[in-house]
């Protein structure tokens, strides 16, 4: 399914804004219910300043394909079907606490709290699966692993600079692998009639052996 992408974007959003909404010391600012007014967000940090909201943006800023898993053989679906191969993708995410200049003087400190919270969530979490998946992965059965990058300051700071921003407080993760589907119709294969097993007849024990 080409909703792939969306699907593993909105399954991070929810795992995370579940666990900020129920942290002891950051409920109030994420949870409505006790007033909080902070979101999880799949918008840049920009687009998030832009429009006066302040939480956690999970940006989904690069896209690679994993040629390992292309090579795979694709799945038979039918005696004389198989079908086409999807494509994998691992999806890089570029997560950013945003305070807004906090009025209670929370600034950085709560962005590192909120921060620190992210890390905890996806560290407990580095396999999404069953009753994690939302939208359209849910019950698909589906598993999409989730880890930090290593990535240098270097390879950060170029990110900022695509967005024409000022470096901030940010970790990278990547979730694979997420398999876009083809919509193409499924090939048709040769079905198999028989199996026919070979067979020989051992005249001698030095034949066995590899003796002349």
């Amino acid at each position: 399914m080409y909703t792939a992408l969306r699907s593993t974007t909105i399954t991070l959003v929810e795992i995370l804004t579940q666990q900020l909404e129920n942290d002891p010391a950051l409920r109030a600012f994420f949870n409505p219910i006790d007033g909080g007014n902070m979101v999880v967000s799949a918008s840049t940090p920009q687009e998030m300043a832009d429009n006066n909201l302040a939480g956690l943006s999970v940006w989904l800023y690069r896209i690679d394909r994993d040629d390992q898993l292309l090579n795979h053989p694709p799945r038979r679906i039918g005696f004389d079907r198989r079908e086409r191969r999807s494509l994998p993708l691992r999806l890089h995410y570029l997560i950013t606490p945003i305070a807004n200049g906090n009025a209670d003087g929370n600034g950085p400190p709560l962005e590192q709290s909120i921060l620190g919270k992210a890390l905890q969530t996806l560290h407990d979490h580095p396999l999404l699966s069953g009753v994690d998946l939302q939208d359209d992965l849910a019950g698909s059965g589906l598993e999409i692993a989730v880890r930090l990058e290593p990535l240098g300051l270097e390879e950060i700071t170029r990110v900022w600079d695509a967005l024409e921003q000022s470096y901030q407080l940010c970790v990278s993760y990547e979730a694979s692998v997420v398999m876009v589907a083809s919509d193409a119709e499924a090939g048709l294969v040769s079905p198999v009639d028989m199996v026919a097993g070979q067979y020989g007849v051992i005249t001698s024990q030095a034949a066995v052996d590899g003796a002349p």
